[in-house]
C-alpha cells in the first residue's frame, strides 16, 4: 500500500473507531490536541495510540489539529485550557526543548503550564544523499564534502526543527565548516529537491524518508540513534561508523494542563503504558519506522531537561532565531 493510501486507511479507521460503542459515545470525549497537520506524522502517531488509549479508558478520543507557529498555537491553547481530565496535548522537540531559545517571546511556559505525563515516540534522524553523490558511508561523506571547493548545501524540513539543529550539531561535531543550511518549509519540498539534485543532502526523520530509501531514491550515510531501525536493517549507525555518542531525534510527548490533578496524570499515564506496549500498535509504528518511547512522567520530566539543555546549546552557539 502507498504512503498516502495508508495514512488515509489509518484516519477513517480511527475515526470510525471514535464514533464507537454507545457506551462510549455517551462519554464525554478526550481532546488530544496535535500542533500539526492532519495526515502529517504527528497526526498518524496520536491516532494509532489513540485507538489503545481510547479502548483502555473506555472513553472516546477526539483528535484537534491546530498546526502553525512551530506548535505554539496549540501548545498556548493547551496551556489555557481549564478542562482538566478532557484535554491532553502532544508536546514535541519543538513545544519543549527548541522554542523556548527559537522565540523571543511565548504566550506559554514549557517548564510551567504543563504537567508531563509520558513520552510517545521518537523519530530517529537520518542523513541521506542523492544517489549521484559518490559516497556511501560517513567517512566517504566526510572526505568528499572537505573536497568540495564551493561548499555542500543541506537541507531540513525548517529552520530551527530538529532536523535542522541535529544537522549543526553533526557539522560542528565532524569539523565540516563548509557546509551551507537551506532551510524548506517542510521535509516533502526538501526531499524532492534532494531526489532533483538541487541540494546534494539533508537531514530527514525516519517516518518521512523510509519510502523514499525503500524505493532506492536516496542513499542513506547513517542513523543518528544507537542502534539500527528495524525497518532500515542495513543502514549502519553514525555511532557504529565514528561518530561516538551522536544522537538526534524528532520526539513527542504527552502532557496535560498544570491545573490537571495527579489523579489525571496517572490514569492517563497508565493508559499511554497500555498502549505503547500493545503489539498490533507496536507494529504499526515501527512500519513507519518510529520507535516508542514508554515511560514515567517523571522519567519524561528528566528527558525532556536533558534534551532542553543539548538543543539549547546548539541554538543559542548558532545564534538561529525564529523572530
Amino acid at each position: 500500500m502507498q504512503r498516502k493510501q495508508f495514512l488515509a486507511a489509518l484516519a477513517c479507521s480511527t475515526l470510525a473507531w471514535a464514533a464507537g460503542p454507545a457506551a462510549m459515545a455517551q462519554e464525554k470525549p478526550l481532546e488530544w490536541v496535535i500542533g500539526y497537520a492532519a495526515g502529517g506524522g504527528s497526526d498518524v502517531v496520536a491516532r494509532v495510540i489513540a485507538e489503545s488509549m481510547g479502548r483502555n479508558l473506555e472513553r472516546p478520543i477526539v483528535i484537534n489539529n491546530k498546526p502553525g507557529a512551530g506548535t505554539n498555537i496549540a501548545a498556548e491553547y493547551s496551556a489555557r485550557s481549564h478542562d482538566y481530565g478532557n484535554l491532553m496535548f502532544t508536546a514535541d522537540f519543538a513545544t519543549l526543548a527548541a522554542n523556548p531559545f527559537l522565540f523571543r517571546k511565548l504566550n506559554y511556559n514549557a517548564e510551567k503550564d504543563f504537567k508531563p505525563v509520558g513520552m510517545l515516540v521518537r523519530f530517529p534522524m537520518l542523513l541521506v544523499v542523492n544517489n549521484d553523490v559518490p559516497v556511501s558511508n560517513l567517512t566517504e561523506f566526510v572526505a568528499w564534502a572537505k573536497q568540495q571547493k564551493a561548499g555542500v548545501s543541506w537541507g531540513s524540513a525548517g529552520l530551527g526543527s530538529p532536523h535542522h539543529l541535529v544537522g549543526e550539531l553533526f557539522r560542528e561535531e565532524v569539523g565540516l565548516g563548509n557546509m551551507t543550511h537551506v532551510p524548506y518549509r517542510g521535509a516533502a519540498p526538501a526531499v524532492q529537491d534532494v531526489i532533483g539534485g538541487q541540494i546534494p543532502a539533508m537531514w530527514a526523520d525516519s517516518a518521512t524518508i523510509v519510502p523514499f530509501l525503500g524505493e532506492k531514491k536516496l542513499k542513506a550515510i547513517g542513523v543518528a540513534s544507537p542502534a539500527r531501525i528495524d525497518v532500515l536493517p542495513k543502514v549502519a549507525t553514525l555511532q557504529e561508523q565514528g561518530l561516538k555518542g551522536f544522537e538526534g531525534y524528532a520526539w513527542q510527548g504527552i502532557v496535560v494542563p498544570k491545573g490537571s490533578s495527579a489523579e489525571v496524570v496517572k490514569k492517563f499515564s497508565q493508559s499511554l503504558q497500555f498502549a505503547l506496549a500493545d503489539t498490533r500498535t507496536k507494529a504499526r509504528l515501527a512500519a513507519m519506522g518510529v520507535e516508542p518511547m514508554p515511560g514515567s512522567s517523571e522519567q519524561m520530566e528528566k528527558f525532556v531537561s536533558t534534551e532542553r539543555s543539548k538543543w539549547g546549546r546548539v541554538i543559542t552557539a548558532n545564534n538561529i532565531k525564529l523572530d
